[in-house]
Order: C-alpha cells, then sequence, then structure tokens
C-alpha cells in the first residue's frame, strides 16, 4: 500500500431543513390556526480515529464530503427528520488543521477518538411558533441555518515507540527488517527507503515495541532538502531516539553532531528525548576502529544486523527506555508549555 502522510479535503455540514408554513384545516374547523413543524437540523461531519488505517491515501481519491440536509418542516406540526450525520475515519496520530488559517482543531491519538469537526445548520421553526395575540395567522416562517464548511488539512505522524534516525545506507532498513517482521525495501545505495516504515519488536514474552524507520536524513534537512523535512515529522511523538551511525563513517562525531543539528533546527524540543547512539555495520568495521566518545556522555551500542552481534543488547536498551515513562517528562513538559 502506498503510504501518504497529508491530505486536504473540503466537509460540509448539512444545512437544516425550512421551517413550515401551514394552518390547521379540519372538518368543522374551517379556520384553524397556525401549525407549521420546524425544519430538520443538517446532518454533522465527525472525524474518529481507526487503529487499522496506516495511511491517508484515501483522501486522495475522495476530497468532498457532505452530510445530508435536514428535511422541511411539514403540516400538523410535524417536525422534519434530522440530516444524517457522517463519520470520518483517519489513522491514530493525525492532527487535523483548518487548512485557510493553520490553527489546529484536533490531534487524534487515540483509537476510537471521535471529534465534531463541522456542525449542521439548525432547523428552521415552522409559523406555529410566531403567532401571537395581536398576529393569529403568521404567513411566514423562520429560514434555516445553514451547515459549516470548513478545507480541512490532514498530517499524519507516525504512533511509535522508537525512531530510527540516521543518513541514508546508516543500515536502518536492515536493522527494522531483522529486529521485526517489516520487510522495507534494502539496497547498497542511499535512499532506498522512501517512506516511513513501522515494525513491531517482540521483546521476551508478552512485551513489543514499535519501531518507526524514517527516510535518510541529509544536511540542510531541516530547510527541506532531501527527504528529511517531509519525514522528521514522524520522529515528533517516538519516545526514544535511535541515532544509526555506519561504523566505516570517516569521522562519527561530526555525524553525530549533524543529526542533532537537524533535529535542532526542525524542533528544538526533539533533543529533549532520551536518545541512544547505534554503531552499525561492525561486520564490515575497520580493523583499527575504536568507539568513538561523544561530548555528551549518550549511550552508545555496536551492532552488526549481519551477523545478529549486539542485537540482544540493543533491544534490552531500547525496552528500558521505552518503558520508563518518565525517560519522556522533559520533553512532554516542554510540548505542554508550547
Amino acid at each position: 500500500m502506498k503510504f501518504v502522510d497529508s491530505a486536504v479535503i473540503s466537509v460540509h455540514a448539512g444545512d437544516g431543513g425550512k421551517g413550515c408554513v401551514s394552518f390547521r384545516r379540519e372538518k368543522f374547523v374551517p379556520k384553524g390556526g397556525p401549525d407549521g413543524g420546524d425544519g430538520g437540523r443538517g446532518g454533522h461531519v465527525w472525524l474518529r480515529t481507526n487503529s487499522h488505517l496506516t495511511t491517508l491515501l484515501d483522501f486522495r481519491y475522495k476530497r468532498h464530503y457532505s452530510a445530508a440536509r435536514g428535511a422541511h418542516g411539514m403540516g400538523a406540526r410535524k417536525t422534519g427528520k434530522d440530516g444524517a450525520d457522517i463519520v470520518i475515519d483517519v489513522p491514530c496520530g493525525t492532527v487535523v488543521r483548518n487548512a485557510a488559517t493553520g490553527e489546529i482543531l484536533a490531534d487524534l491519538t487515540v483509537d476510537d477518538e471521535k471529534v465534531l469537526i463541522a456542525s449542521g445548520g439548525r432547523g428552521g421553526r415552522g409559523n406555529q411558533h410566531f403567532a401571537t395575540p395581536t398576529r393569529q395567522a403568521p404567513r411566514f416562517a423562520e429560514p434555516s441555518g445553514k451547515g459549516e464548511e470548513i478545507e480541512l488539512e490532514f498530517e499524519l505522524k507516525l504512533m511509535a515507540d522508537v525512531g530510527l534516525v540516521g543518513f541514508p545506507n546508516a543500515g536502518k532498513s536492515t536493522l527494522i527488517s531483522v529486529l521485526s517482521a517489516a520487510k522495507p525495501k534494502i539496497a547498497d545505495y542511499p535512499f532506498t527507503t522512501l517512506v516511513p516504515n513501522l515494525g513491531i519488536v517482540r521483546y521476551e514474552e508478552y512485551k513489543s515495541f514499535v519501531m518507526a524507520d524514517i527516510p535518510g536524513i541529509i544536511e540542510g534537512a531541516a530547510e527541506g532538502r532531501g527527504l528529511g523535512l517531509q519525514f522528521l515529522r514522524h520522529i515528533e511523538r517516538t519516545k526514544v531516539l535511535a541515532l544509526l551511525i555506519a561504523s566505516d563513517d570517516a569521522d562519527i562525531g561530526a555525524v553525530y553532531c549533524t543529526l542533532l543539528d537537524e533535529m535542532k533546527r526542525f524542533d528544538e524540543a526533539l533533543l529533549l528525548k532520551p536518545r541512544v547512539v547505534i554503531i552499525t555495520k561492525m561486520d564490515i568495521a575497520p580493523e583499527d576502529f575504536r568507539m568513538p566518545v561523544l561530548f555528551d556522555d549518550v549511550t552508545m551500542l555496536a551492532i552488526s544486523s549481519v551477523t545478529g552481534s549486539g542485537l540482544r543488547e540493543l533491544k534490552d536498551e531500547l525496552w528500558v527506555r521505552v518503558s520508563s515513562h518518565a525517560s519522556d517528562k522533559k520533553y512532554l513538559d516542554r510540548r505542554a508549555e508550547e
């Protein structure tokens, strides 16, 4: 399935039904009073999260959604039927914005979460409501209300526990393929990964966490170079960041600093997330390879996805970080302040 993480749609709630102008006409009641019924309410438009959805692809093919209008009022004080609501399903992790203003209307992260996004118009009142002692036969009714109409911008941010970050060919796709059942495209050239991949990593019995592999970052990603700006948003929700650097990189320290700098340019709060540095491709490491000493005393692990060395220790470390709710407190506090 093609992965799509942004879309723009328009929604139109139903208009209300018109109020009715009617007078009671029965045998032996030649001049009955007004009995026009009210119009029905227009249908609302709701958004609902669905954990079975993983992409916004459907919204590339259908961009306009309209709820039903309310039925008009009728004589004999009969109220028109309310218009049927419509419910639009979106993936968990969808941010909903007003496309015109950029205002965030909803941030949907919990499965089966439901939010009203456009209200239906009210039904107009029938002429029965406007009779007075001095105006006993009103020949008018209240017009109906218009349903709300709005253009929405959807942005999907993956719901993952661990986000893999690194330059192209750092070994992210290979790692997620050996730790989970995900089957990303893997090849020995840059930008093999063009869309994010999710994988469930099993840890001991009845335990697991979700890992996300995003396309490789290059210098200048935060300004839109390469694919970085398009997909950096997907690490905003992760609990732990795993920075992957290949053992055969000429200057591991410089690569690490570049990754931090790109994340900082995109969102400075990302630097508050707990992170682990993973030195990959140890099976092809130079003979004189030595684990570098980085300036911020970050946890470092050396692995080989080909031979499997270090993978058990990596899973242990990631599980400790993911299962520790306190580890993400500083990041959550910063987001709350914003």
